[in-house]
């Protein structure tokens, strides 16, 4: 015999987690591989933001102040190209704060 197994109850806060992981994870792949000026900003930033992910609770005010620290490290981003690519995930990121759960 099987036992059942509980299935975990799903909420926004992990459905917006889930999505806000993908998108870090996108800017990670935009990053260029040699070092830019500029660099240590970004990457202390997706990395104070994985340990925010990492956390057992969600508190929505810790993702926004995230995502408007973002976007000064975008205001002081010299490479335009950048810029814009950095800016895009900062939009994504935005609309995975936005996300709810589906409804049945």
């Amino acid at each position: 015999m099987a036992k059942a197994v509980a299935k975990k109850e799903i909420t926004d806060a992990d459905v917006k987690r889930k999505a806000v992981k993908l998108v870090v994870a996108h800017l990670r792949k935009k990053l260029p591989q040699e070092v830019f000026i500029g660099s240590d900003g970004i990457l202390g930033w997706i990395e104070r933001f994985e340990e925010l992910i990492e956390k057992p609770e969600f508190v929505a005010s810790e993702y926004y102040d995230m995502r408007r620290e973002l976007n000064d490290i975008i205001e002081r981003t010299v490479d335009e190209e950048l810029r814009f690519k950095f800016r895009d995930s900062w939009f994504s990121l935005g609309k995975a704060l936005d996300k709810k759960l589906k409804a049945n």
